[in-house]
C-alpha cells in the first residue's frame, strides 16, 4: 500500500506533497501568527490555505496583504471547516493535509518530523499540543489507554498532563493517540478510504469521530518531538453553547465507539458540570442545572442518548 495519491508525488522523488490548512473565525491576530509559523517551517509546505468560516473582522483583507490563499464560506462550525480543508486536499492531488486551527502555532521543525514519520501504514501523525506559556505541559492532557487502546476509566491518574510524563510512557517517542486538528498530518489515502469529517457535529466531537474512523484504517499517533503551541483553553469560560455540544456530542460518541458507554456518559455529564463551575463559576452551574438555563443541559442529555447529531441548540 503506498501513501501517495495517484500522480501527486512531487517530481517522482517520494517527497510528500503537503497542504497546510488553517480554519479560522474572527481571530485575525492569532491567525497571522499561525500563518507565520507555517511559513517558517524548516520543511516547507507545498501550499497554504486558510478556510475562513464567515469571519466578520478584517481577516480577508489582511490575508490578501500577506498573499495567503483563502476559501470563505458560511460559519458552518469547526467541523465544516475541516471538511472543506480535507476535500480541497483530495480534489487537488495532495498526499497529506496538515490541519490546525487559528489560535495555535507550529514549532519550526514540526512538519519535518511529521512528514518523515507518516509511514504508509499510518492514517495520521500529529504534533503534541503544548501550552504556549508553559511548554512543559499539554493543553489537552493525554489519556492513559486500556487494553482496547481506549481512554482508561479506572486508571489513576487517568491522564498525563506533562510532556516528560508522556515521554516516560512512550520510549520510542510515539504515543498511540492524538488530539486532532492542532497540527495533525492526515494521509490522503486514509482520508479517501474513511471519508470526510462529519459536519453535523458542528462544533464539538468531530475530531473524536474522525480519530476513531481513521484509527479503523490505520494507526493515529502523536510524535512527541513535533510540537504545536497553543493558548491554555482551560482559562476560557464555558457558556451554554459549549456545554450543550460537549455533553450531547460526547454522549453520542460514547455509544458509537467506546466500551462501557453508560459509565462514560455519567462521567461526561459530571466532567462537563465540573468544568462549568471551574471556568464560569457557581452562578452559571446553578443556572444550567436547576435555574433559568436548565433546559440546555437536559436537552443535551436527551438528544445525546437519542443520537441526535446536528446544529440544533436553538431548536
Amino acid at each position: 500500500m503506498r501513501l501517495a495519491c495517484p500522480g501527486s508525488l512531487a517530481e517522482g522523488d517520494g517527497r510528500l506533497k503537503v497542504l497546510a490548512c488553517i480554519v479560522t473565525y474572527n481571530r485575525i491576530d492569532l491567525l497571522e501568527r499561525c500563518v507565520d509559523g507555517v511559513r517558517a517551517q524548516s520543511r516547507p509546505v507545498d501550499a497554504l490555505l486558510v478556510i475562513n468560516n464567515g469571519s466578520t473582522d478584517d481577516t480577508v483583507a489582511r490575508l490578501a496583504a500577506r498573499n495567503v490563499d483563502v476559501l470563505t464560506q458560511d460559519n458552518v462550525g469547526s467541523a465544516g471547516g475541516w471538511s472543506r480543508a480535507i476535500a480541497h486536499a483530495l480534489e487537488n492531488g495532495f498526499d497529506a493535509v496538515w490541519l490546525m486551527d487559528d489560535d495555535g502555532c507550529p514549532d519550526p521543525g514540526a512538519l519535518a518530523i511529521l512528514a518523515d514519520n507518516l509511514t504508509p501504514d499510518r492514517a495520521c501523525i500529529s504534533s503534541v499540543v503544548l501550552q504556549e506559556d508553559r511548554p512543559t505541559h499539554f493543553v489537552f492532557p493525554f489519556p492513559r489507554l486500556d487494553r482496547d487502546g481506549q481512554p482508561a476509566i479506572f486508571a489513576w491518574p487517568r491522564k498525563t498532563p506533562t510532556l516528560a510524563g508522556l515521554q516516560a510512557q512512550a520510549k520510542d517517542g510515539i504515543y498511540p493517540f492524538a488530539h486532532l486538528f492542532n497540527g495533525a498530518l492526515v494521509s490522503c489515502v486514509a482520508a479517501r478510504a474513511v471519508g470526510n469529517v462529519e459536519t453535523r457535529y458542528f462544533f464539538f466531537g468531530d475530531e473524536v469521530d474522525y480519530f476513531m474512523r481513521l484509527s479503523a484504517w490505520g494507526p493515529v499517533v502523536s510524535h512527541l518531538d513535533a510540537k504545536h503551541y497553543h493558548p491554555d483553553v482551560t482559562r476560557r469560560p464555558i457558556n451554554e453553547f459549549r456545554l450543550y455540544y460537549y455533553v450531547k456530542n460526547t454522549l453520542i460518541l460514547n455509544r458509537l465507539y467506546f466500551n462501557k458507554p453508560l459509565l462514560r456518559s455519567i462521567l461526561t455529564v459530571g466532567v462537563g458540570l465540573a468544568r462549568l463551575r471551574a471556568r464560569s463559576g457557581w452562578k452559571s452551574l446553578f443556572s444550567m442545572t436547576v435555574g433559568a438555563q436548565r433546559r440546555v443541559l437536559w436537552k443535551a442529555i436527551a438528544r445525546g442518548f437519542r443520537g441526535q447529531v446536528g446544529d440544533d441548540l436553538h431548536v
